[in-house]
């Protein structure tokens, strides 16, 4: 389903650790990422935060409840001189250790948990994936500070900030 967007696009993914330090990754059916290991991710929808959005979409494409501990980074482009790209990368955790994958198929060919080692290495990783990977991303995270109000002449429904430590 093609949604107008617009020329200026958010997107989220999120990079999702087990117990084992494995992170989950999927294996789209569709754009530039089609059949290599990329991390879950989707746009930002009207209503909500870009944490609430990545854990939405983590939950829709493998099934995996997760909770965002914070923000690894943000990708940001333009395609085509013309559509301003951007995506912020979160940090995330498993929540509940025993659960299974279980994936969207309409959009995904596959979803698994695999070393951060491996996604280093393999030409079947995105290569987004294999720079995180490569450089140990997650040791650099920012953590979330919330409910805070910056004021009600903002009229903010929800507020979130992420700093370095």
């Amino acid at each position: 389903m093609t949604k107008d967007r617009g020329k200026v696009w958010l997107g989220v993914a999120g990079v999702v650790t087990n117990s084992e330090g494995k992170w989950l990754v999927v294996k789209k059916k569709y754009s530039g990422l089609k059949g290599v290991w990329s991390l879950p991710a989707g746009f930002v929808q009207f209503g909500e935060t870009a944490d609430e959005a990545v854990v939405r979409e983590i939950k829709e494409e493998t099934g995996i409840d997760c909770e965002v501990t914070g923000l690894i980074g943000f990708r940001s482009g333009v395609i085509r001189n013309e559509i301003s790209d951007n995506m912020a990368i979160f940090c995330c955790k498993q929540l509940h250790p025993s659960q299974s994958i279980q994936i969207q198929e309409e959009e995904l060919f596959e979803a698994k948990w695999l070393s951060v080692e491996y996604l280093a290495n393999s030409p079947k990783s995105s290569v987004m994936l294999r720079e995180m990977a490569s450089h140990e991303l997650m040791h650099h995270q920012l953590y979330k500070v919330e409910g805070i109000n910056p004021g009600e002449i903002f009229e903010y429904s929800t507020y979130k900030l992420f700093f370095n430590k």
